[in-house]
């Protein structure tokens, strides 16, 4: 499992970067020139989008990569990804990947207490 949650962990993280990248994009473009928000819409909350580009592929990342020796930590890591995501793209095309394998990986990475090493959380 905790093999698992490391591979879904990376893949979100790596899927979420372009997520991350679009959204960063857009909400620095929208800021400089006003008119393409007028004609496609702003964020709300450009700031908390910003953050979220690039913290939530960071810590699915991070959260993948510690899955193997702390099952623990990185599934939190990886469950906060997913619910950053989820705040700040919501639940669309571009961002299901992202969140479920983050969310899936971090539900795998804390039920893997004991199985597969001496060392569990628990």
């Amino acid at each position: 499992m905790r093999n698992a949650a490391l591979t879904l962990g990376i893949i979100a993280g790596v899927i979420g970067i372009f997520v991350g990248l679009f959204g960063y994009g857009y909400a620095e473009l929208t800021t400089n020139q006003p008119e393409v928000g007028e004609v496609f819409g702003t964020f709300d909350n450009p700031g908390f989008i910003r953050f979220a580009s690039f913290m939530a592929p960071l810590l699915a990342i991070a959260g993948g990569a510690m899955a193997k020796m702390r099952a623990l930590w990185g599934g939190g890591l990886l469950l906060i990804a997913a619910a950053l995501f989820y705040t700040a793209f919501g639940f669309n095309a571009g961002t299901m990947f992202p969140i479920g394998f983050a969310a899936l990986g971090g539900i795998l990475a804390i039920a893997a207490g004991k199985p597969d090493e001496p060392k569990a959380h628990f």
